[in-house]
């Protein structure tokens, strides 16, 4: 276990130094919807319609909401850290249980979001039956979805990891003479780009819509219920301290109303499944996580 640890906490560390400035306000500045300041939301993925939903119900109530869109999952959590971001929405437990854990820090889950089932698609084959032996499958390569990836392609019964795998695996845990297909490790942005060259891919849901699939069409998916699942609750984070502003609060509620949810559920291609676990479990799962990322 140090290895892999080691390994994926050094992988969130350093994708953190590909911060780009994202501007705005001091780093040490904390909105809390007063003083006129807006509160600064990082995204990924800010055109979707249920953010549009979303803060024109926090207008109504008198909340003004500045979204600050990522296209990498490395930016939005550094940006947090820094105070030029209030909020973030993008990331699950297993991702922000790496982040602190290999940065030092404690960004902490004021709130619960979705549960997003993560799908193997294919351009090529209609089953994952007609996947040959010696194929090729596409997964991402931040350490935290790889290794949800490669979970997933061992329940589909194409790989066999060592031990069973658990959520810090990696490929090279892959056991070859057990496996059917390979794995390539791209970027999460290029995975639905890479269909074009491979028998398969595991893409994250940001990117199904946008690459013109259809949710339904996955040959296989992990199932959002399972206890293997709570790593994956994706949240709302904030520093630690904030966690109990109203504001927050509010609007982690305005999140769960049947409007911005319905807009979110179309966004996922309904394959969403919204949860909304309390602050104090949501810690309780995320210390577990970085116990197990600590401990040999």
């Amino acid at each position: 276990m140090i290895r892999r640890n080691a390994t994926l906490v050094a992988a969130i560390t350093g994708g953190a130094l590909l911060l780009a400035a994202c501007g705005g306000d001091d780093n040490n500045q904390a909105a809390s919807g007063q003083d006129g300041e807006p509160i600064k939301i990082g995204v990924v993925g800010a055109a979707d319609d249920h953010w549009k939903v979303f803060t024109d119900l926090a207008t109504e109530e008198g909340i003004e909401v500045e979204l600050i869109n990522f296209t990498d999952y490395t930016q939005p959590n550094p940006a947090l850290s820094q105070g030029q971001l209030d909020l973030n929405q993008f990331q699950h437990l297993q991702y922000l249980a790496a982040y602190n854990v290999g940065n030092g820090e404690e960004l902490t889950p004021v709130g619960a979001t979705a549960i997003y089932p993560l799908g193997l698609y294919s351009t090529e084959h209609s089953s994952l039956d007609e996947i040959p032996e010696g194929g090729e499958v596409a997964i991402p390569n931040d350490e935290t979805n790889q290794a949800r990836a490669l979970l997933v392609l061992q329940d589909a019964g194409l790989i066999t990891l060592e031990g069973g795998g658990d959520s810090t695996s990696l490929p090279s845990d892959i056991v070859e003479d057990e496996s059917r297909v390979s794995v390539t490790p791209v970027g999460a942005e290029q995975t639905a780009v890479a269909l074009n060259s491979v028998d398969a891919s595991i893409i994250n849901n940001d990117f199904v819509t946008d690459a013109g699939l259809d949710p339904s069409d996955a040959l296989y998916q992990d199932e959002a219920d399972s206890p293997g699942a709570r790593p994956y609750i994706n949240i709302w984070a904030s520093r630690a301290g904030d966690q109990d502003n109203e504001t927050f609060q509010r609007l982690i509620e305005l999140y769960h109303t049947d409007e911005v949810q319905e807009a979110a559920s179309h966004a996922s291609g309904g394959t969403a499944v919204f949860v909304d676990n309390p602050a104090t479990e949501l810690q309780e799962i995320l210390d577990e996580i970085e116990t197990n990322l600590t401990t040999p």
